[in-house]
């Protein structure tokens, strides 16, 4: 399984206790470090370069070529927490669409997503079967959206089934099993 956010100890323990092999990519870190570094790319250019390359979309492609470098079929479970609320808009079907490759046959995704613009931006960790922590964070991008349930069934068109929930917090939480 893959984790997307920070790797956290008692959500990998949770795992492997239950026979997982764990991998860990941050990808709002991950993301925060390529803006960066394409900011200071872009500084870097002179005047009359072509700047063709520097679309959202061109912005995207370059992005996901640095991240989930694994094969298809590789993963039985991901965590992709509320990442997609926070990534541009052009990263995220690219990227619904490498996770989708990436998970095997059978193999789920949980993901969360605010109901509305969250007023404070948590990491979370496994605890237990029963119970995830939200953990209080620094923010390193605002939120780019509040998925729509049309937007969030179209994104995950791929996987046959899934399981949605909105809790108290107004977060709903999706299951998609491909």
């Amino acid at each position: 399984m893959v984790d997307l956010g920070p790797a956290r100890q008692t959500t990998i323990t949770f795992f492997i206790d239950r026979g997982f092999k764990v991998y860990s990519e941050d990808l709002l870190e991950s993301w925060m470090l390529f803006l960066d570094a394409e900011e200071e790319r872009v500084r870097a250019l002179p005047a009359d370069a072509d700047r063709s390359e520097l679309t959202p979309a061109s912005r995207a492609e370059r992005y996901l070529e640095s991240v989930l470098k694994y094969p298809p079929n590789t993963f039985d479970a991901v965590l992709a927490w509320d990442i997609l609320d926070y990534l541009d808009a052009e990263v995220v079907p690219r990227l619904v669409t490498r996770l989708t490759s990436v998970v095997r046959e059978g193999g789920v995704l949980l993901a969360m997503f605010h109901a509305r613009k969250p007023e404070a931006f948590h990491r979370y960790r496994v605890l237990d079967a029963q119970n995830l922590e939200l953990i209080p964070s620094s923010c390193p991008f605002a939120p780019q959206r509040v998925f729509q349930n049309r937007e969030i069934s179209n994104l995950f068109r791929r996987f046959h089934s899934s399981k949605t929930f909105v809790g108290r917090d107004q977060i709903r939480e999706g299951l998609f099993v491909k």
